[in-house]
């Protein structure tokens, strides 16, 4: 094995302690369980895509038949943070055709009647898809905070709300990988400034993104808060390191493939006779 390979298992590597949080002593830059360069991580990546369709062509089989598992992969992050990027280069080495991804922007008119889960279990996966949820339920306690849109004795209590949500998922069969992508503030501006100076890019622009840069440490405090909050041995935390996107891929999609190889997803058998089918088949 070569020492560029990801030898050690992200899911031990990359998974939150329990305890206090402080995001200022974790890493945005490194490039945990890795020890090459870039070169080496896009190799490393590629290398990663046969095993990662794969299994997911598995469980979406398995979903197909009757089985009851799915998983669900939960991005969140600051802008820039790369959850457009992740379903870009991880979740799009997989078949479409078995991937449900939701991106939760600010909730509609109807959504508000319900509490703040209705919407998050009207798109959570069905039985043998990987489902993504481009920012999630974890909104409610962190621009809900941040912008005081509610007052704190009700988001407070979402914690615990979320961590009986979580275990239910769980129990019902949902793997839960949430992966919080870690980004500094420096490589935040590099990417805003980046935007801003390439006509190509203006359209991925939103001036309501220096708005909330401008908020950083109460979203730090509020993205702290969350970790420390439910990380829950149901539902653990993974800490990616965002600033390297192409580290930030690589992990989150050894991410997947771990979780999915400990599912062992397997191909269904026929139930139907293969060597009649055959002789029916060959005599048309």
């Amino acid at each position: 094995m070569s020492r560029h390979d990801v030898a050690e298992r992200l899911t031990e590597v990359l998974a939150l302690p329990p305890g206090p949080v402080n995001l200022a002593k974790l890493p945005t830059d490194a490039t945990p369980g890795f020890a090459g360069g870039k070169r080496a991580g896009k190799r490393a990546l590629a290398e990663l895509a046969p095993t990662v369709s794969d299994l997911q062509e598995r469980l979406f089989a398995e979903g197909h038949t009757g089985g009851t598992r799915s998983l669900l992969l939960v991005l969140q992050g600051m802008d820039t943070s790369g959850k457009g990027g992740t379903l870009r280069h991880s979740v799009g080495l997989v078949d479409p055709q078995g991937v449900r991804i939701t991106s939760f922007k600010a909730p509609t008119r109807e959504e508000l009647r319900h509490d703040f889960l209705w919407r998050i279990r009207r798109a959570l996966p069905e039985p043998g898809y990987l489902g993504i949820f481009d920012r999630s339920h974890y909104e409610d306690v962190l621009v809900a905070r941040v912008h005081e849109l509610v007052p704190p004795e009700t988001w407070m209590v979402r914690y615990d709300v979320i961590n009986e949500f979580e275990r239910e998922l769980t129990g019902n069969g949902v793997t839960v990988v949430k992966c919080f992508l870690h980004l500094s503030k420096k490589e935040q501006k590099k990417r805003l400034t980046a935007r801003l100076e390439d006509p190509t890019k203006y359209w991925k622009y939103n001036p309501g993104d220096v708005d909330e840069r401008a908020r950083w440490e109460d979203y730090q405090a509020a993205y702290a808060a969350a970790l420390e909050r439910t990380n829950t041995s149901a539902a653990p935390w993974y800490v990616v390191p965002a600033d390297r996107k192409w580290y930030r891929n690589l992990a989150i999609t050894k991410l997947l493939v771990e979780r999915l190889s400990d599912l062992d997803p397997q191909w269904p058998p026929a139930e139907f006779d293969v060597q009649g089918e055959l002789a029916r088949l060959n005599r048309t």
